[in-house]
């Protein structure tokens, strides 16, 4: 008759080992770590300086960055700093050195 307590022991080692097996597994992924946290509209519409009805026509043209999850709108600080950098209008300088750039280049 085999020993009901050896059996538990031969279990437990093979228990640890697996479990040792997962978590050098689990180490081997890189860690995401969340660079930012979603704001709400209220907040979109503080770094904008745009009303609510402004921002949220603005998401459903997409025109500007947005997310929806669960009925919701979110944003992320960055994107928004990023859309309305992309708006930079070139100044007379910057014009002016492109023209030449470009009349040097010809």
């Amino acid at each position: 008759m085999n020993n009901p307590f050896q059996e538990l022991s031969d279990r437990l080692i093979r228990v640890e080992s697996a479990i040792d097996r997962l978590d050098r597994k689990i180490s081997s992924y890189p860690v995401q770590q969340i660079d930012e946290l979603p704001v709400g509209i209220d907040k979109a519409c503080k770094i904008t300086g745009l009303a609510k009805p402004t921002i949220y026509s603005k998401v459903s043209r997409r025109e500007i960055p947005g997310h929806r999850k669960a009925g919701r709108l979110y944003f992320f600080e960055s994107e928004l700093l990023a859309w309305i950098r992309s708006g930079k209008r070139a100044t007379l300088d910057e014009i002016k050195a492109d023209a030449l750039n470009s009349i040097e280049n010809r």
